[in-house]
């Protein structure tokens, strides 16, 4: 089981952590939180909240989110369609994965169009090859799928074309109860995807303090069968939160433990994440920012709020402003997924291929930012001190003015002590020019086309194919070349 711990980096005090959970819960006892659909109401209601039905607000009081929070797993596994392929989340546990909603691609050529549901199959496939991704959320919208078969046309293509963990937003209610019909059947039944789910599902809360009925009905229904599920919360400070980083801390974490409260109170034991989303918004130009250093100080401080309350985190890290893969491209994702991962973050979303504020994914920035990770890993890993790493015997060998390329030592710990990106050019310049002056974005653009080209992995049989188009005729078949 893939395990990388961080936890090192604190943006909070314990006495700043405590003072936002105090504001938090004086939001959610004093002010309220608007839910519109009436079900969840009536839970709070029968366990002690205020409930004005006029208004749809609740006012929830301490006692009711602390039993919540006592409720809910502090970890759980979330599997995948291949054997191996599972991640143990909570502690300080750290993985990175796809996720957003890109409305638009960034292609090979450098041209840009409107996502197609050929672009889910193949960022599941490049999710599959890629060694630091360890799960994979579906990251775009595809415009060329009939709205209302959006979900299960997304969750089936991504099923087929990766092993690991498969999550993802949900369009309507409808769209959730077949993707959960055809899991269960790939699951052999519906309580064997229960104890091993490969699936998750997202809804969101509207900030500040609103769930809409369409996400509350959602929340409802993947908290009643038990399965992983993440009810994001994403303030922007300056537009649907207070401009400081403070108060949209305080605004994110009352609205991450309502998500929490709310499917704890359906369903005791629901595997939910502390779920949260916060970013900042360009004052001069009104303009949301995913890759600013300030969103990257929030997505490390809810980070620790999530240790706080011991529950798996759910944050998002990586993205950038810049259009292009380009220089702003690189400095942001890795300065703000370095932050996430020292932080401990659990499950780091959104860090692979995304571009203009998750507006764009870029099939080169995808592979670009796997190099990204890999590096935030290798930093999570730190340096190992024994006898062995030492090397005091090798050096005594070796004595002054020899080399260290000829001892097995150096073959022995090559690989596992150096880190190798597999875009980064680290030849000579004479040889860079020989090899067409090709940068980054360039060389990813070669190793994405090259995974792309080579065999598929499938996770589903010829003949469950059959089976499962038969019971879904709603599935829409792909016949384009990668």
């Amino acid at each position: 089981m893939k395990t990388n711990i961080g936890g090192t980096y604190h943006v909070l005090t314990d006495k700043e952590t405590q003072q936002v959970h105090d504001t938090s819960l004086r939001i959610l006892r004093e002010i309220g939180f608007e839910i519109a659909f009436s079900p969840l109401l009536d839970l709070l209601e029968e366990r002690g909240a205020e409930v004005d039905r006029e208004t749809q607000k609740a006012y929830v009081p301490p006692d009711l989110v602390s039993w919540c929070i006592k409720q809910a797993p502090g970890e759980f596994t979330f599997y995948g369609l291949e054997e191996g392929q599972e991640i143990h989340l909570g502690g300080e546990k750290v993985h990175f994965g796809t996720g957003g909603k890109g409305i638009s691609v960034l292609e090979l050529d450098r041209k840009k169009r409107p996502a197609l549901l050929q672009d889910v199959a193949n960022f599941a496939r490049l999710a599959d090859k890629l060694e630091y991704i360890d799960y994979y959320i579906i990251p775009t919208h595809s415009h060329d799928v009939n709205i209302n078969h959006l979900d299960i046309n997304d969750f089936y293509q991504s099923l087929k074309n990766t092993g690991k963990p498969v999550m993802g937003g949900i369009f309507n209610k409808k769209g959730l109860d077949r993707v959960i019909e055809l899991s269960a059947l790939l699951a052999g039944d519906a309580e064997k995807l229960r104890r091993r789910p490969f699936v998750g599902f997202i809804t969101s809360i509207l900030s500040p303090l609103r769930l809409e009925q369409d996400r509350g009905e959602i929340l409802f229904e993947v908290a009643r069968q038990g399965l992983p599920l993440v009810v994001s919360t994403a303030p922007i400070a300056g537009a649907t939160a207070p401009v400081t980083l403070a108060g949209t801390l305080a605004l994110q974490n009352a609205e991450a433990l309502m998500g929490v409260v709310l499917s704890q109170l359906v369903n005791p034991g629901t595997p939910v994440f502390y779920s949260a989303v916060p970013c900042t918004m360009d004052m001069r130009t009104g303009s949301f920012l995913m890759g600013s250093i300030e969103s990257g100080l929030m997505n490390a401080a809810v980070s620790q709020m999530a240790h706080h309350y011991r529950l798996p985190s759910y944050i998002t890290v990586g993205t950038t402003d810049s259009k292009i893969p380009d220089a702003q491209s690189a400095h942001e994702s890795a300065t703000n997924n370095m932050l996430a991962a020292l932080a401990g973050g659990n499950f780091i979303h959104q860090a692979f291929g995304f571009l203009d504020g998750s507006l764009t994914i870029s099939y080169a920035k995808f592979v670009i930012d796997n190099d990204i990770v890999g590096s935030c890993m290798r930093a999570l890993r730190g340096i190992d001190i024994n006898e062995d790493t030492l090397a005091f015997d090798v050096i005594a060998d070796v004595g002054p003015g020899g080399n260290f390329l000829g001892e097995k030592h150096t073959a022995e710990f090559m690989r596992k002590e150096l880190y190798t990106p597999r875009v980064s050019f680290r030849e000579d310049y004479q040889t860079w020019l020989k090899g067409g002056k090709k940068d980054s974005w360039e060389k990813a653009e070669e190793i994405a086309r090259q995974l792309l080209n080579e065999p598929e992995n499938t996770y589903i049989t010829a003949e469950l194919e059959q089976k499962i188009r038969s019971l879904f005729p709603e599935l829409v078949r792909l016949f384009l070349a990668a």
